[in-house]
């Protein structure tokens, strides 16, 4: 409807520029919901926008405008002029109702769109070192990288999901010096350190009782590594002894947590179509061929023992490291080698779902892009805050390094992958998430919002057993009379299942899949009172047709509801 209202006003805008004699492009008009009933079901500016062109005022402009409209074909039942100018518009009687045969009809499909058709956009997310479990912040980026590969995909764009990990470096190392002290402390060649050597300030011992600690004083300190190196004291017996901790140590770990990692994130119905990491990077020379070509240019140079990078010829405010005096990469040069990796796959957009702490890196990986002759505007960051727990009221304390932390595989666990996700997304990304677990394990659905959202789908699946075990046969898209559906707070819900496919539209263009949990709690906050107040909206009663277009209400409301959870990778179900 909103399409054809479009339609209709662009060609009442080219017949008034026409009578002007300005052949000129149309104005880029906004047509929006109104956020207010009073105010119509759309309102648009273009009376506005055409102000200065005709050198009118915008509201005479909106007359005019409105004398072009008139009844558009019996879509708008009224209009009116607001303000400085805006257009107020009401749709004709049954316009709204219409709508519910197209969702019917449309099913899966509603609110799809290819819009991205032939665009090929890689999102990259997670991307978490092989070095422990997974935390819920990670599972924060996880969920939000795919719930955007969701949305673009179903706007048409052609979609890869990739997750990329750095296995090389000081952390990989202190990993493999971690596993390796455990492996020495079961053979009895090392002692543990106490829990309290490891706080700020604290005495590192050097040896316990005439064994040395080798554990490192920033080791990893979780079980999962004395699990690790039970795993190899078991199969190895001292055969280890002396091999360094870089070498079997810190390959045993990475493969490992990795398959952990994997495993986790299907859990949460998370899977990528590409992994890659920086090894892989170092085996085919694309860090030296980054630093030759950036010498090459002009735009790197020496200075105290490093090669830096003249990131102030792009705009930023310093040069940074790209080589330390050790001769060691810092992080910053493999991700510009993948990245420039990424242009050579042909990917039209790039998108990288990041923590709050890349933010400051993540200019600088532009500044080396842009250095390489590439188009640094086709990458972009989606950013988000940090997650905390909460429970009785209180922050949980957590530490990644001593892996004291939350798990995901814990939290879901406790609290199933459905409400983790939604829990997840259902904030704006650039704002810090307090992850109420009380809430979150509170198993009524009138309390928990992922609850709320799916009892509004399951009862209404309920709903249409019901009526087949009553003999009254769902109907098809044209099988049913929208028109019978008069009712203010039907014409609400109809509405509001009107907005779902530019919805979906912004949503995915924004990178913002949190308005998709909004919108579901919106319209199942619709949907349940509808469907509470039984006397007055009884779904099947003796008026058959009345029947079958309540149906036909639930059938679109059920196919709305599950795209939505659908989009945000969370079960629709017929039961709870």
């Amino acid at each position: 409807m909103k399409d054809q209202l479009t339609e209709h006003i662009a060609q009442a805008l080219r017949s008034l520029l026409d009578e002007a004699g300005d052949a000129g492009a149309l104005p880029d008009f906004a047509l929006d919901p109104s956020r207010q009933p009073e105010h119509g079901d759309f309102a648009c500016n273009a009376a506005m926008m055409l102000a200065k062109r005709l050198r009118k005022k915008p509201r005479d402009i909106a007359a005019e405008l409105i004398a072009k409209l008139g009844d558009a074909r019996g879509l708008i039942e009224k209009v009116e002029i607001a303000g400085p100018g805006f257009v107020n518009l009401w749709l004709g009687g049954g316009q709204w109702q219409s709508l519910l045969r197209d969702i019917v009809a449309s099913g899966a499909a509603y609110g799809s769109s290819n819009d991205g058709e032939n665009v090929k956009v890689q999102v990259e997310f997670v991307s978490a070192n092989p070095t422990g479990p997974l935390s819920t912040g990670h599972g924060r980026q996880g969920v939000l990288g795919d719930c955007i590969a969701r949305l673009l995909a179903f706007t048409g764009y052609d979609v890869t999901r990739e997750y990329y990990f750095n296995n090389g470096g000081r952390q990989m190392r202190v990993l493999g010096e971690s596993v390796k002290a455990r492996y020495l402390e079961l053979q009895g060649l090392a002692a543990p350190p106490p829990v309290e050597a490891f706080a700020e300030g604290a005495t590192y011992p050097e040896e316990i009782e005439g064994l040395p600690v080798l554990f490192p004083r920033d080791g990893y300190q979780g079980d999962y590594i004395r699990e690790i190196a039970q795993g190899l004291f078991d199969e190895r017996a001292a055969e280890l002894v002396d091999e360094p901790g870089e070498g079997v140590f810190r390959e045993r770990a990475e493969t490992e947590i990795f398959a952990d990692i994997r495993k986790t994130l299907a859990s949460i119905g998370i899977e990528f179509d590409v992994y890659s990491n920086e090894n892989e990077l170092y085996e085919q020379n694309r860090i030296e061929e980054v630093l030759a070509d950036l010498r090459q240019k002009g735009l790197c140079y020496d200075s105290e023992g490093a090669v830096w990078i003249k990131a102030t010829e792009f705009g930023l405010d310093r040069d940074r490291v790209l080589v330390k005096g050790t001769g060691e990469p810092t992080y910053m040069t493999p991700d510009i080698a993948y990245h420039r990796e990424k242009f050579k796959r042909g990917f039209d957009r790039i998108i990288d779902v990041q923590g709050a702490d890349h933010k400051d890196q993540f200019p600088f990986v532009l500044a080396g892009l842009s250095a390489l002759g590439l188009d640094a505007s086709r990458v972009e960051l989606v950013m988000h805050q940090f997650v905390t727990i909460t429970s009785g009221g209180e922050q949980v304390k957590q530490s990644t390094r001593r892996a004291t932390f939350i798990t995901i595989d814990e939290l879901v666990q406790d609290i199933g992958a459905d409400v983790f996700r939604f829990f997840m997304i259902e904030r704006k990304a650039e704002g810090h998430l307090d992850f109420d677990l009380d809430l979150a394990k509170d198993r009524d659905w009138k309390k928990n919002p992922a609850y709320y959202v799916q009892y509004a789908h399951a009862r209404t699946a309920g709903l249409e057993r019901k009526a087949v075990d009553e003999g009254v046969a769902i109907p098809g898209a044209d099988e049913f009379d929208p028109s019978l559906l008069d009712l203010e707070e039907e014409i609400a819900i109809v509405k509001k299942l009107g907005e779902f496919p530019q919805l979906v539209t912004r949503a995915a263009e924004a990178r913002e899949p949190h308005h998709i949990a909004y919108y579901l709690r919106e319209l199942a906050g619709l949907w349940s009172p509808y469907l509470q107040d039984g006397k007055r909206h009884r779904v099947v009663s003796e008026d058959l047709e009345l029947s079958k277009a309540r149906l036909g209400l639930a059938r679109a409301v059920r196919t709305v509801i599950a795209n939505g959870l659908g989009l945000l990778g969370i079960q629709a179900p017929e039961t709870m």
